[in-house]
């Protein structure tokens, strides 16, 4: 089967592509000694989580604890949830992945999650192991670097908890709007790392695990003495907010959204079948305002996909165009962890040939297991 012959619109995986792609990443990190645990939220499927196993991964940052259990059934012997909790509910399943993976690790940035963490696991007789989360820019989760020790002291009263390190994510970095920016915040990664790093040591402490990462940092950080453990996520797919700092190039993007042209109410408007519910509402994120429109119509520069309705978009025309009712265009989604997120398979392509179907099986919420009416 070609790719023509797909019913549109269609999430397409091109398999050389994402290959490609988990080499180079893979490739860096042996190259430096580093560990690689990329973040799942990306894909939210287990198939492509043991491909990057298979890659040189040896663990997982998890953005929801659906994937940390998945992940964990899967076989997983690393694996790291991003967030505190702060429910019953939720901190029962950490219990019980704490339980049963050889290394599961939660991050923390305060007493209030770690005390409902230490009850329960007093409770349960189990120890949690954590990572105190550093705010290198973001400002989202995290302690400033010089307070870490502060945070440690404080988090030490618990018994049940083990500290492993320290952990950032300089997700920032997806303000930026040129390449030249980003040695910007590969800095604020390196030097508030290094700092914690410092200030702990100073106090005695040994951080086990020094972690951090993003798909636009990755390369700029890689030669870092402290960081050993990254989590780039964006890097298996690549997407428009990469193309604009210049992480990726298109030909990099390995996930696109396949749609047909279905009307030309004018000469400068075609409507497409791909809509929000396939690309997102996404325009960039923390400040970026270099990209235009949702989502890069490949070898159309003269479209803009610049509206999008839930099941149709559509498309500027500025200029000369060969386009035409019926024919199909792929469009590379301004945010691939969103549009993955939108579609319950990929289908994965190798240059026109559909070879396979890769669920995304990952993106449910397994709390409904335990719910009982």
């Amino acid at each position: 089967m070609t790719i023509d012959q797909l019913q549109t619109p269609a999430i397409l995986l091109d398999l050389d592509v994402m290959e490609q792609n988990l080499s180079r990443f893979a490739d860096g990190a042996k190259a430096y000694g580093k560990q690689l645990w990329p973040m799942m939220k990306t894909h939210k499927s287990t198939i492509l989580a043991k491909m990057q196993l298979q890659y040189g991964a040896t663990g997982a940052l998890c953005g929801t604890l659906d994937e940390a259990e998945t992940l964990r059934d899967a076989g997983f012997q690393n694996i790291m949830y991003a967030y505190p909790v702060s429910t019953a509910v939720s901190v029962d399943r950490v219990m019980a992945l704490a339980k049963s993976c050889p290394n599961f690790i939660i991050r923390l940035d305060g007493t209030d999650a770690a005390e409902m963490l230490e009850q329960h696991a007093a409770q349960a007789n189990v120890s949690v192991q954590y990572t105190i989360i550093v705010d290198s820019g973001l400002h989202r989760f995290g302690v400033p670097p010089t307070d870490t020790v502060k945070l440690l002291k404080a988090l030490s009263v618990y018994p049940h908890l083990i500290f492993r390190g320290i952990s950032t994510h300089p997700g920032h970095v997806y303000g930026a709007n040129h390449p030249q920016e980003i040695p910007r915040y590969c800095q604020d990664e390196t030097q508030s790392m290094a700092q914690a790093c410092q200030v702990l040591r100073e106090a005695g402490y040994s951080p086990d695990i020094v972690s951090s990462g993003s798909t636009p940092t990755y390369e700029g950080t890689l030669q870092d003495p402290h960081i050993g453990i990254y989590h780039p996520g964006n890097y298996i797919f690549n997407d428009v907010i990469q193309l604009s700092n210049g992480a990726a190039t298109q030909q990099q993007c390995a996930l696109t959204v396949l749609a047909s042209v279905i009307s030309r109410p004018r000469e400068d408007l075609f409507i497409c079948d791909a809509g929000a519910k396939c690309l997102g509402l996404d325009t960039g994120a923390h400040g970026n305002t270099s990209i235009k429109g949702y989502g890069l119509v490949v070898g159309h520069p003269e479209l803009t996909v610049f509206s999008l309705s839930e099941e149709v978009g559509k498309l500027h025309v500025d200029g000369p165009t060969d386009l035409k009712v019926g024919d199909q265009i792929r469009i590379i989604p301004n945010h691939a962890c969103s549009c993955a997120n939108l579609t319950s398979y990929y289908i994965g392509v190798r240059g026109e040939e559909v070879k396979e179907l890769i669920p995304v099986d990952i993106r449910g919420n397994a709390t409904v297991k335990n719910v009982h009416f």
